[in-house]
């Protein structure tokens, strides 16, 4: 509920506003799962990575090894999922060593629950990670269920995310190192 003094403070604002021809309208509350709704609604369907090849007229010398990639410095991935009324959708975003921020984001065109939403962002970003061939990753996600069934802290009962929990811990034995934290959703 709302303090009459704080409605009775707008009132007074609204009514030396409106002398000036303004408005005010109260904010709305944004979401949590909004920032993800909004990115999966503009994925792109004929999606292409950029192209990164260059003539090498003035290059004179270049050598990449996996060494220089790792650096021994962890990459990290963030991932969150959203399941609602207007559809599921999920999000991750992996960031470099250096700073750089690769986003993705999809839309499920299946019924889930939110935990499966997790998964699903979990797994899209784990699988974009191996297809980099990072070997060192810090993931973080805000779900405290997912987070501590992959850790291994905590069982996995629901049927339906006992595969999900298997994949994944397929999927990681791609990684020398890779470690599971949990991030409040404040600050995811």
């Amino acid at each position: 509920m709302e303090s009459t003094t704080l409605n009775g403070r707008m009132a007074r604002w609204q009514i030396l506003l409106s002398e000036f021809d303004i408005v005010y309208v109260n904010q709305k509350a944004i979401k949590r799962s909004a920032i993800a709704d909004f990115l999966a609604s503009r994925a792109l369907e004929d999606y292409e990575p950029l192209n990164f090849n260059f003539s090498n007229e003035d290059l004179m010398y270049m050598v990449t090894t996996e060494e220089d990639l790792q650096e021994g410095h962890p990459w990290k991935l963030n991932f969150d999922g959203a399941s609602n009324a207007v559809g599921n959708r999920i999000g991750a975003v992996l960031v470099s060593t250096d700073g750089d921020h690769y986003p993705f984001t999809s839309k499920l065109n299946f019924d889930c629950t939110n935990n499966m939403t997790e998964y699903e962002a979990c797994i899209m970003g784990i699988r974009a990670a191996i297809e980099r061939k990072i070997k060192a990753l810090e993931v973080y996600g805000d779900s405290v269920l997912v987070i501590y069934q992959l850790k291994g802290e905590w069982e996995t009962r629901d049927p339906k995310l006992i595969n999900y929990r298997n994949l994944i811990l397929e999927l990681i034995k791609e990684f020398d190192d890779i470690v599971f934290c949990y991030l409040p959703r404040e600050e995811n």
